[in-house]
């Protein structure tokens, strides 16, 4: 038996991301349906399983913390993957440039003149409460003006197909390398597929990387040396970490790794002596950067890091500071930096935001709790929030007490009515699961966002929690060309 769209049970009121009535796929996405149909129940179990075999021999996972340990699992992914036309991803993709450009300025502005809180557009107590303000960084001026060098922005889409932005993720975003190779296990899984859809390509992202941060460096005009600086092996994204180092052809190091001399450079430490290094891609919070200057107590950083940096002698990406812009009460004002900044409308909207240190918004939250989605300001990874429509009147009465004695640390918005995706729940069995959308931007000399970018899917029947951490996996992404022939 094959899979038959005519019975895949679409989602009242949910947008799908690949079949737009019973039986009928849309345009982008006919070509694979039809081969997904043509397969035997044998032949879909068989590609399952050989998926399963290239993510363990690529040894692609990821750590689960966990009260009993750390848990190293299997990368989830499904073999059906979610398709978007080039002219929606056209769009998106000028949105996202935008909102990166109109998100450094304004960090840079913080850092500087602070205008946009002088000029009445945030208010000053926003600032003076952030979590993730580093009065360290007041005064310095990074090469072209760019903080946040790497930018992973969550989009999730309507019941009309529109996208959103849903947060973005300015600190040490994280799930690039899985959208690599989730490409990489697809091309095993479905080689006949890609000989005969236009698939934008995504894995030349290094290479883009790799350029961006080049751009970086304070020795222009020779190779510079590039350092991934990771906390260890212990680390849930060291995976990631270990990847794009070695796809860069960039140094892999730990803190012990490097040092600051007294000219206030970096030197990486190795057995032909020290190399000085230009560039470092760091993957660690703030607070462990630098112990002379933040947590005196870190092993994982560099003393003497943000002496070197803010003289000029080594560029840091993401910069120190860039978490100001990852804040979720920020993030409702993105439309206001963006008119602010560039003097033109934000392409991508937000979605619906509730300011909890408002009165009359709070009000309003608190009274809806059962129906909204309730998050805290400066938290990632899906930890530390409500979701109304599924948490129990205990789990409610404890956020509102939460709400009243820190306003300004939570925001609120709508249960979204999340895109699905044909998944599958077994040998030739699909079903909706809702999804979300991480592409990534860079930004440096100039800008670059993937073709797509990693899509994160909730496994668990009406879930709308799709983080990894939280038993969510993956799909592939294509963004599809429909206007031309395949070359």
């Amino acid at each position: 038996m094959t899979i038959d769209w005519k019975q895949y049970p679409l989602q009242e009121g949910f947008f799908d991301e690949l079949i737009s009535s019973p039986g009928n796929a849309r345009q982008p996405a006919r070509q694979l349906a039809n081969y997904l149909s043509s397969l035997s129940e044998d032949d879909i179990a068989s590609r399952k399983l050989a998926a399963e075999s290239t993510i363990r021999d690529m040894g692609v996972s990821f750590t689960v913390y966990t009260e009993e340990g750390n848990i190293d699992r299997a990368w989830p992914f499904d073999i059906i993957p979610r398709i978007i036309s080039s002219n929606q991803w056209d769009k998106a993709a000028a949105g996202l440039k935008q909102r990166l450009q109109a998100l450094n300025l304004f960090i840079d502005d913080l850092y500087h003149d602070q205008k946009i809180i002088k000029d009445g557009i945030i208010p000053e107590f926003i600032l003076k409460q952030s979590k993730n303000y580093r009065k360290e960084c007041e005064g310095i001026s990074p090469r072209f003006g760019v903080w946040a060098h790497i930018c992973g922005t969550d989009l999730v889409r309507d019941h009309n197909g529109s996208f959103f932005v849903l947060e973005d993720n300015l600190r040490v975003p994280s799930g690039v390398s899985y959208m690599l190779e989730n490409r990489s296990i697809m091309k095993r899984v479905l080689p006949e597929v890609f000989e005969k859809v236009n698939i934008a390509p995504v894995g030349d992202y290094p290479e883009h990387l790799f350029n961006m941060l080049a751009s970086l460096s304070p020795r222009q005009g020779e190779r510079p040396v590039i350092a991934v600086l990771t906390p260890g092996i212990y680390n849930s994204a060291y995976f990631e970490h270990a990847f794009l180092a070695q796809r860069m052809g960039a140094e892999l190091v730990e803190g012990s790794d490097l040092m600051v001399d007294k000219n206030d450079c970096v030197y990486m430490k190795t057995i032909a002596g020290l190399e000085r290094v230009d560039v470092i891609y760091r993957r660690i919070d703030d607070m462990f950067l630098d112990p002379e200057v933040f947590d005196p107590d870190s092993v994982l950083g560099v003393p003497g890091l943000m002496r070197a940096w803010s003289k000029g002698n080594v560029a840091l990406a993401n910069a120190p500071g860039a978490g100001v812009a990852d804040d979720k009460v920020v993030y409702a004002y993105v439309p206001e930096i963006i008119r602010y900044y560039l003097g033109e409308e934000p392409l991508i909207a937000n979605v619906e935001t509730f300011l909890c240190f408002d009165d009359k918004q709070r009000e309003y939250v608190l009274a809806n709790l059962d129906k909204l989605v309730v998050k805290p300001a400066n938290e990632s990874g899906g930890y530390g929030m409500l979701v109304g429509p599924h948490s129990t009147k205990k789990e409610r009465e404890t956020f509102a007490e939460l709400i009243k004695a820190n306003p300004r640390n939570y925001i609120a918005q709508p249960t979204l009515a999340l895109s699905t995706a044909p998944t599958l729940i077994s040998r030739n069995k699909v079903e909706p699961r809702h999804l979300d959308l991480r592409p990534f931007i860079l930004q440096g000399k100039d800008t670059y966002v993937t073709t797509g970018g990693l899509t994160r899917v909730a496994m668990k029947k009406g879930s709308l929690v799709v983080n990894s951490s939280q038993g969510g996996g993956s799909k592939d992404t294509w963004i599809v060309d429909t206007t031309a022939g395949k070359s």
